[in-house]
């Protein structure tokens, strides 16, 4: 029988499909980050919310159908999931392992993601904006994803490291229908999150949501003295296809940027 659960949960159950450690210890707010929506006050009010695993409910099913079970709760801070194996022993092989999930931003990601993006740009030497130039407020980038997934030739990924939001990838498309075909790429990865393969599951998104928009090109465009993205775009089968001199003034130094595309047809 399928259980059908409610869409909020459905992040939920697919980073729980995605994870193999014997024990996973998620605090309220990293289940929100993972989910993208608040949890239910009875979850914050009631350790009998996260022990139920009898209809009506449908909540559990999103850790119970990856083989885990809820086996410490301490309110308004954290819960502790493990996975038992057939013979009901634990396996103790991979506490440390990561989990990563990629999906679409939620309005409700709105707050987290702005941070996200002032956090990147601080620690990036490249990015079009500086530390602490972004202005953009919690709502803004709220109407913002709403708008984009309302009109969806636009979308914003998200990448959660373990509970944490770490990276995000905005796709920016066209309404014209001359240009229907094509959409620019915006990537950023906090630093302590790099070198895990993130930005590359991030392309990879936005290439499967490309294929489904019937997008067939994306294009960018790279600091030329930014060697590790550029490394990345290249290995990623994006090809240059001219220079934009002088582009950005960076701590006083004029820098030309690449423009990259990639085909998808």
């Amino acid at each position: 029988m399928t259980i059908i659960l409610e869409k909020k949960y459905i992040p939920l159950a697919d980073y729980f499909a995605s994870a193999s450690a014997s024990k996973i210890t998620l605090s309220f707010n990293e289940i929100e980050q993972i989910m993208g929506q608040q949890l239910p006050n009875a979850a914050y009010l009631n350790k009998s919310w996260w022990k139920k695993t009898k209809p009506p409910a449908k909540h559990f099913h999103a850790w119970m159908d990856a083989g885990y079970h809820v086996s410490e709760i301490i309110t308004n801070r954290y819960v502790t999931f493990e996975r038992t194996d057939s013979s009901g022993a634990h396996n103790a092989n991979a506490g440390n392992e990561d989990v990563l999930l990629i999906r679409a931003a939620e309005h409700g990601d709105a707050r987290s993601l702005v941070s996200l993006q002032r956090q990147v740009e601080s620690e990036s030497e490249f990015m079009l904006y500086g530390q602490n130039e972004r202005v953009q407020s919690t709502q803004s980038m709220r109407k913002q994803i709403i708008d984009w997934k309302q009109k969806g030739h636009s979308a914003i990924f998200i990448a959660i490291l373990n509970g944490e939001h770490v990276g995000y990838l905005m796709l920016i498309g066209n309404d014209a229908k001359r240009a229907a075909h094509r959409a620019a790429l915006i990537l950023g990865v906090q630093k302590s999150a790099q070198n895990k393969g993130i930005a590359t599951s991030l392309l990879q998104k936005a290439e499967e949501w490309s294929a489904a928009k019937g997008v067939t090109r994306l294009e960018l465009t790279v600091v030329e003295e930014n060697n590790a993205a550029r490394k990345l775009y290249d290995k990623s089968g994006y090809e240059k296809e001219g220079v934009r001199k002088k582009s950005l003034i960076i701590d006083d130094k004029p820098y030309d940027e690449l423009y990259m595309a990639k085909f998808l047809d």
